[in-house]
């Protein structure tokens, strides 16, 4: 089945491996049971206030704002593409029901769309499996 996408299919990959990033970043602040718990040290933060954990978390943050502005700066067509080959991904539709999937992507599209996505917890896997349904 040819499916002619707005995007390049490298560049949807890319938006994959920026979400895996992101994912296991958030997975790895779990694995021993604390949520990127800060040790404040009482008699040190008076002496020297650097704000070190702002600054460990801005840089956590970088992929995941690289990801919303690559996001975001997508124009309809390929907004919609990219949620049709998540969608596809998910199971929500099949590759046959591209032009369907495409079609509902852009017709509920309200808001930001990065918001949406990076709201799925698997959407790296969704994309990859959109893409391979689709043969791309």
């Amino acid at each position: 089945m040819a499916v002619d996408l707005s995007l390049d299919p490298s560049t949807l990959r890319l938006f994959a491996d920026k979400a895996r990033t992101l994912s296991a970043d958030l997975e790895a602040g779990y694995e021993d049971g604390r949520d990127h718990e800060i040790d404040l040290d009482a008699e040190g933060m008076h002496e020297s206030h650097h704000h070190d954990a702002l600054a460990e978390e801005e840089t956590d943050d970088q992929t995941e704002q690289e990801l919303r502005e690559l996001i975001d700066d997508l124009n309809i067509d390929e907004a919609a593409d990219l949620v049709a080959i998540v969608w596809i991904g998910r199971g929500d539709y099949g590759a046959d029901d591209w032009d369907e999937a495409r079609s509902e992507a852009r017709s509920r599209a309200q808001g930001k769309t990065s918001k949406y996505l990076l709201g799925m917890p698997l959407l790296a896997d969704h994309i990859d499996a959109g893409l391979d349904a689709l043969d791309l």
